[in-house]
């Protein structure tokens, strides 16, 4: 018992130390230089790609691990979460419950990458193109290529917040994830309060680390 004891812990300290030096890696490369957003993009899917593929080894909570700090840096996760839930029903929260909910969509946010990309089947991603929006803003466009062949269109939103560009919208295939939680969110604002949201984010949280 001892043996297969010392054998796993470790096996885990292994994966732990993999995780540290993966991590840094990919922050080591991209704060050398001030990235463009297509640089954001790029080293996003690369870490996603990463994480597929050790996929098995890891299990959700080193792949929750592993893209924490990934989602973290290319992602105005405060930013998001302020603009679903709109001017109004932001300004009638106090300094707690908006601490709450923007660590809470922390959370879900990088809960729904490590439960959806849980599994690596030789898809690939290649970035379309790079164009500038109105208010200061660029599309980054690129492309899931599946097992199958099928494909999925990623649209990126990205502004820059203090000095980094960093996405603020995500489109697949058209369709905004932004407008999507915007509807969502509001509603259950509107119908049952702030808490039933904190609620509603917390179970999705759990179904994400059924993956």
């Amino acid at each position: 018992m001892k043996v297969k004891l010392t054998i796993k812990l470790m096996a885990w300290c292994l994966i732990g130390m993999w995780l540290l030096s993966a991590s840094s890696t990919v922050f080591s490369e991209s704060d050398s230089v001030s990235e463009n957003p297509e640089q954001v993009i790029q080293n996003l899917q690369s870490a996603l790609l990463q994480v597929m593929r050790e996929s098995e080894q890891l299990g959700y909570e080193g792949r929750f691990k592993f893209l924490e700090p990934v989602i973290e840096q290319s992602h105005d996760l405060e930013l998001i979460i302020k603009t679903i839930l709109g001017a109004t029903y932001w300004s009638q929260l106090d300094k707690d419950q908006k601490n709450l909910v923007i660590d809470t969509f922390r959370q879900l946010s990088i809960a729904t990458y490590a439960g959806r990309f849980n599994q690596y089947e030789g898809e690939q991603f290649e970035v379309i193109e790079q164009r500038t929006l109105p208010h200061e803003q660029t599309l980054v466009r690129s492309q899931l290529t599946k097992s199958d062949g099928g494909t999925v269109n990623f649209d990126y939103v990205l502004q820059q917040t203090e000095g980094r560009w960093r996405i603020v919208n995500i489109l697949f295939d058209g369709v905004s994830d932004l407008a999507i939680k915007r509807g969502e969110y509001r509603a259950i604002m509107q119908r049952d309060g702030f808490q039933a949201l904190i609620e509603l984010l917390k179970e999705k949280i759990s179904l994400a680390r059924q993956n």
